[in-house]
């Protein structure tokens, strides 16, 4: 079953958090796998075993706790959030077999532009050479995970500056623009989706 895509634009976080929790009570064997495509306003967020501490100086962005794993982390406009609302068990797919999924979708994804990018055993997420450009975070619950991964394509990086990336101390991040790839973010939503896509099978 092809999953439902939903394009949702800039939306503030806490109430798409929210639907996703929603949408993820409710469902059942019947309701459809959806991924969702969207960006966020400036935030940070910091997972449910996150340390307070990888915030290194408090500013006007909020900080707000929520429910996936993983440690701190940012979101702002400019990069492409995809959010996996996802029936695990009748995918017959693992917690790291989707983790793995996902970043591989990003890793030929960013490949087709001629990047070549990698994973990392001992922290999840995307790397290009030692700088992180995708970040990845997920809830399961009753079998059906939801959160997902943060692409980042052409944003203000600075913020970054002001935590420690996923909980990792000097981690530098990298985005598409300045890897000379120059596909906006609505298309670079295009082209992961359809990688999501094949990479859930």
């Amino acid at each position: 079953m092809t999953p439902v895509i939903r394009s949702l634009g800039l939306v503030a976080y806490e109430p798409t958090w929210h639907a996703m929790q929603t949408l993820t009570a409710q469902r059942d064997v019947t309701t459809p796998d959806e991924i969702w495509l969207l960006q966020h306003p400036p935030i940070f967020t910091l997972g449910q075993a996150g340390k307070p501490e990888h915030l290194l100086q408090h500013t006007d962005i909020p900080l707000l706790n929520i429910d996936r794993g993983g440690q701190i982390t940012y979101h702002a406009p400019g990069q492409l959030v995809a959010y996996l609302l996802i029936d695990l068990k009748r995918r017959n797919l693992g917690v790291r077999d989707l983790v793995n999924r996902m970043e591989q979708a990003v890793i030929d994804l960013l490949g087709t532009f001629g990047v070549q990018a990698q994973r990392r055993v001992d922290a999840p997420g995307v790397y290009v050479q030692a700088a992180k450009i995708a970040a990845l975070g997920l809830r399961i619950k009753h079998g059906c995970s939801y959160h997902g991964l943060a692409l980042n394509v052409d944003m203000d990086l600075t913020p970054f500056g002001l935590i420690n990336p996923c909980g990792y101390a000097g981690l530098t991040v990298t985005q598409t623009r300045d890897l000379g790839i120059s596909a906006s973010v609505s298309q670079m939503e295009q082209a992961l989706s359809q990688r999501l896509v094949a990479a859930l099978g």
